[in-house]
């Protein structure tokens, strides 16, 4: 077979446009031929490494000078973007940076919102809508809780997504959540029951939080208490056992009781248990009723006066100047002089 020789007559150079000499290198790109040392970057004029080059508009380039002078950079890692770009919220994203600003899943694919200068995911700016707005999101779904939520395990759910444990029924916020232990082993398992199953459970409602009983139960005032539920109605301090008194459907720990509706005494502040003395608008243990001077002792019997609103054995008045017992003589002789009950 006869050799075949290419003519360089009319071939010349796509970038200086000279011709080529029988013995020159030829650079074959795309159809278009070129000298070694004129198939090189626009921008810095080397040759492109390992033969790659990006083109655009007609001109050749390095990646660097490429990226330098076309390719965005990415609004989060701040790297060149090559290849599919993002534009969203006035910058450009690789499509793996792009992420809601609450979840961090990408939205290239999903669509976003922008709330409040971020991106954000449908669901997160449901969530975040319905917390400004005070509605509670639901933890399975993600999506607004319009009546009241069901609550389980801690969490806010819509009822519809669960079932009763008992007889299969979609539940609402009306489920009850009780605590079982497994036959097996002792960990406990957490299950719903719509209320009428839970109400042939026979498991007692505390008064207070409305919630199930599983443990110690306190029975008072016609109704079932959580322990630390079952408070005294003036401090709101829990009983714990210890006694109480009832006025009026409400329960009062022994000193709130006495002192909304008994008597203490002026000295010791304890609650009177036996006979009472009660004098200058004040009630006293019989025993602690003394002159507010020289603390002698004194009985129903002994005469007192009273001096700013304390009594004053006869001894000690005697011993007052005459002017302030004429005085306190007189306010004496206006009032009642001492009164006793028993």
């Amino acid at each position: 077979m006869p050799g075949v020789t290419m003519s360089f007559s009319n071939m010349s150079c796509s970038r200086c446009g000279d011709g080529f000499d029988p013995h020159d290198k030829i650079v074959n790109s795309q159809g278009e031929l070129w000298h070694p040392q004129c198939f090189v970057c626009s921008q810095c004029f080397r040759p492109f490494p390992d033969g790659l080059f990006y083109e655009f508009e007609g001109r050749k380039y390095c990646e660097h000078d490429f990226q330098v002078l076309f390719a965005p950079c990415c609004g989060k890692c701040g790297e060149f973007v090559i290849g599919r770009v993002i534009k969203a919220m006035s910058a450009s994203w690789h499509p793996t940076c792009f992420c809601c600003a609450v979840c961090n899943k990408q939205l290239a694919d999903r669509g976003f919102v922008r709330n409040r200068n971020r991106a954000l995911c449908h669901e997160c700016n449901a969530a975040d809508k319905a917390v400004l707005s005070g509605r509670h999101i639901c933890f399975k779904c993600h999506g607004v809780i319009d009546e009241k939520p069901l609550r389980f395990r801690g969490e806010v759910y819509h009822g519809y997504h669960f079932n009763c444990t008992s007889c299969g029924v979609e539940l609402n916020s009306d489920a009850r959540e009780l605590k079982h232990r497994s036959g097996y082993t002792a960990n406990e398992m957490n299950e719903l029951y719509c209320l009428r199953c839970h109400d042939k459970m026979g498991i007692p409602i505390c008064g207070a939080c409305r919630r199930p009983i599983e443990e110690r139960v306190v029975t008072a005032l016609g109704k079932h208490w959580h322990v630390e539920h079952f408070v005294c109605a003036k401090c709101e301090k829990p009983f714990l056992g210890h006694r109480h008194y009832e006025r009026k459907g409400l329960a009062y720990c022994e000193t709130h009781y006495h002192q909304l509706f008994g008597n203490l005494c002026f000295v010791c502040n304890q609650v009177i248990a036996g006979d009472v003395f009660t004098a200058l608008n004040k009630a006293w243990c019989v025993h602690h009723f003394a002159c507010s001077f020289c603390d002698q002792k004194m009985t129903q019997k002994t005469k007192f006066y009273e001096c700013d609103l304390k009594p004053a054995c006869k001894k000690c008045y005697e011993k007052f100047p005459s002017e302030f017992r004429r005085r306190l003589r007189k306010a004496y002789d206006n009032t009642p002089k001492k009164s006793t009950s028993a």
